[in-house]
This record gives C-alpha cells, sequence and structure tokens, in this order.
C-alpha cells in the first residue's frame, strides 16, 4: 500500500522518549513545552508561539482572541474560503459570527482576491481566514496589501504549509496569527497538537490565558498584574483561581512537546523532500486540465499532498484503489456543498471551488516516498489519464 502520509516520529525518537519517560518527569504542560515554543517560532521565524492540542483547536482559540481583543464582536462577518476544511468555518459559526464564503483562485487554491474584492465592499468583513492549500502559495503581497487598506485580521491557516514560503519569508508569519498542526501525518507530528504564531505580545499573552481556563498565571507578569489591577486583585491566595476570560482548556503536554523538540530537528530534511517529490511529481504527470504551480526561490512549496484537478477523477480514484494507492478528495471540496453548510445556510455555488468539489483528488507526498512509487503511481492511472 503506497500511503498517502506516514508517520514521522521514527523508531529512535521512540526509544528516547522512552528513555526520557524512566526519569519519571512532568508530563503535563511545563518547561519543555515553552522550550518547544521557543524552538517552534526561532524555526519559523515569529517572536511567539503557543503550543495546544490540535490545529483545529489553534483555529478556535485565534478566532476567539480576536472577540476578547475587541477586533471582532458578535455577528460581524468573517471571510472563509470555500476550499478550506471544516474547522475553519465551524468557530466562526459557533462564537456567534458570521460567515461568508470566498472562492479560490486556479492559480494557487487559495482566495480569489477579485471575490474577496468584491466580499469586502458587500459584507464589511472584519477577519479573513486565509489557507495555503497542501503547501501551496498564496500572492501574499497582495492579499495582506488589501487586508491592511480594508481593516481585515488575517488569521493564517497553514496547517498543510510547514516551511513553504513567500519571498524567503515563511508562510505563517503574515498575519495577526497563524495555525499549524502538528497531528499524525502531517510535516511534523506531535501525535496530536497544534500552534499558533504571532507577532503580538499583547495577542500571544491573551492566547496563554485562553488556552489554560482564563486565568493569568501563564502570563508574563506585565500582563498578570495589569488584570489584577483592573479587577482589584491584591490576594496571592485567591489570585490562584482567579478567571478574566471566558477560557478553555486546550493545552497540550510535555510530553507531546518532547517528540516536537526532536521532531524539529527533522525540520529542514523533511520539508526538502516534499518539495522534492513535489518537483518530480510535476515532471512525470503533465496535466492538461489543470497544472499546479512551480516551486520556486520565491514561491517555495513545502507540500502536503499532490494536488490534481481532472474531469476523470472518478475513474482515476478506482485505478488507484485497485493498485493500493491511497488518494482522498481535494481537502473537501467547496465548504458551500458540504452538509453541514447546505443544512444552516443552503448551498452555494462558487464557479472555481465547485470545479475543485468536482474534479480535485491528491494523491499521496510523505518523507518517505520514493521516485519508484511515484513511477507507479504514473502507471496505474495512465490509461484514464
Amino acid at each position: 500500500m503506497i500511503s498517502l502520509v506516514k508517520d514521522t516520529i521514527s523508531e529512535e525518537e521512540i526509544l528516547d522518549l522512552v528513555e526520557w519517560l524512566k526519569t519519571s518527569p512532568q508530563l503535563t504542560k511545563g518547561e519543555l513545552t515553552e522550550k518547544y515554543e521557543k524552538l517552534w517560532s526561532e524555526k519559523i521565524g515569529c517572536n511567539y508561539s503557543v503550543f495546544v492540542n490540535s490545529g483545529s483547536s489553534a483555529l478556535l482559540l485565534s478566532v476567539y482572541a480576536l472577540i476578547e481583543n475587541g477586533t471582532l464582536k458578535k455577528g460581524d462577518t468573517v471571510v472563509v474560503p470555500a476550499l478550506s476544511w471544516s474547522t475553519d468555518l465551524s468557530p466562526v459559526v459557533q462564537l456567534g459570527l458570521k460567515p461568508v464564503l470566498c472562492d479560490c483562485n486556479l492559480q494557487n487554491l487559495s482566495i480569489d482576491l477579485d471575490h474577496l474584492s468584491e466580499l469586502a465592499a458587500e459584507e464589511n468583513p472584519k477577519a479573513l481566514i486565509l489557507v495555503s492549500v497542501l503547501g501551496l502559495v498564496p500572492e501574499m503581497d497582495d492579499i495582506v496589501k488589501f487586508c491592511k487598506e480594508q481593516n481585515i485580521a488575517i488569521i493564517e491557516d497553514a496547517c498543510e504549509s510547514l516551511g513553504s514560503s513567500f519571498n524567503g519569508k515563511k508562510l505563517g508569519t503574515f498575519g495577526l496569527m497563524s495555525c499549524f498542526s502538528t497531528y499524525y501525518g502531517h510535516h511534523l507530528s506531535t501525535i496530536e497538537g497544534g500552534m499558533i504564531c504571532t507577532d503580538d505580545e499583547r495577542i500571544f499573552n491573551l492566547l496563554k490565558s485562553l488556552r489554560s481556563h482564563g486565568w493569568d498565571r501563564d502570563m508574563s507578569p506585565k500582563y498578570s498584574s495589569e488584570l489584577k489591577e483592573k479587577f482589584s486583585i491584591h490576594n496571592d491566595f485567591e489570585s490562584q483561581y482567579k478567571f478574566y476570560y471566558l477560557g478553555f482548556n486546550l493545552r497540550s503536554t510535555d510530553l507531546q512537546a518532547f517528540i516536537g523538540i526532536n521532531q524539529l530537528k527533522r525540520f529542514e530534511e523533511i520539508v526538502e523532500k516534499r518539495n522534492n517529490n513535489y518537483n518530480f511529481y510535476k515532471t512525470i504527470l503533465p496535466n492538461p486540465h489543470w497544472q499546479p504551480p512551480n516551486s520556486t526561490d520565491d514561491r517555495y512549496i513545502s507540500n502536503f499532498a499532490y494536488p490534481v484537478i481532472h474531469p476523470n477523477r472518478a475513474a482515476i480514484a478506482e485505478r488507484l484503489k485497485e493498485n493500493n494507492i491511497a488518494s482522498r478528495p481535494l481537502i473537501c471540496g467547496s465548504l458551500g456543498r458540504q452538509p453541514f453548510w447546505t443544512k444552516n445556510y443552503g448551498p452555494i455555488h462558487l464557479k472555481n471551488a465547485d470545479k475543485v468539489n468536482d474534479w480535485g483528488f491528491y494523491l499521496p507526498n510523505n518523507h518517505e516516498l520514493e521516485k519508484s512509487e511515484m513511477n507507479y503511481i504514473r502507471e496505474s492511472i495512465k490509461e484514464v489519464w
């Protein structure tokens, strides 16, 4: 079986984890989590990172932080790409905000800037969830410039794009916040896990409070003192259980941080392998119906899975299955045609997202995938390609 993804946690890392566990360390969130967050920030090129229990939780926490810091209020409009994941949209609805779906473009599958411009004029959105699909690189300069002019806050969903970059700057460093996933099979894994990145110190401290019930004990002294002063909390004993925000419990653990620290040592190796595989796919699978963008120095693609848009999707998927090759629809197609959207809002049709919905799928890419396997994939589907 040629798997879509493979576990990135090596046998050596498992043995290292076992030896560490023998020392009876703290397993709940503690010093190792903070160390992991700092190392992650260095790799991504941001000031601050907050480790949480999943990429979906990272998105939920990021959207809620915009409510708590006053950027958003109940009823405000948030733009969500039609070509994205369910939990890009879910927090918007769950937190009482108004979602509007933006069509994708057919160059890099990110948002269509013309459609975003129309939505901005019609809906006056206050925030944008910006998804970089499968590691493909959006036109970040144009998007950031437009959102700045329109006063639209950007949350980057870079869960599929760890290591991709635009003009030498890594994705996940362009928005007010960004979200990553370290779920099994992603570029790096902590089994379950996610990360929120930001350059804003106040948001960083807000996120740390919201992650842990809404208390102040994880915050920097400056921000903790501000809250105590604001609410006249001067008793150290009572202050341990004072909650300043309607928080969550979205913490991960030091056990997973230990895994993450070792995974970061393989960051460059895994990103390079995924990029090489992507480039090789492009040479052996020329597609007259849609060609993925080139990976270049200024648009470096750390590919999660290889995207295909092809009218013979059903036949190709069947041939892949017959030859023990995993494949999936291209993310979840258009959110505007997903059951949870249509039962609440009715179906909507967006030209490009509909095409991806009907023709799109992706092929395996992972750090262990070999050229011989990619050639086997090509041979398996050539008659229906």
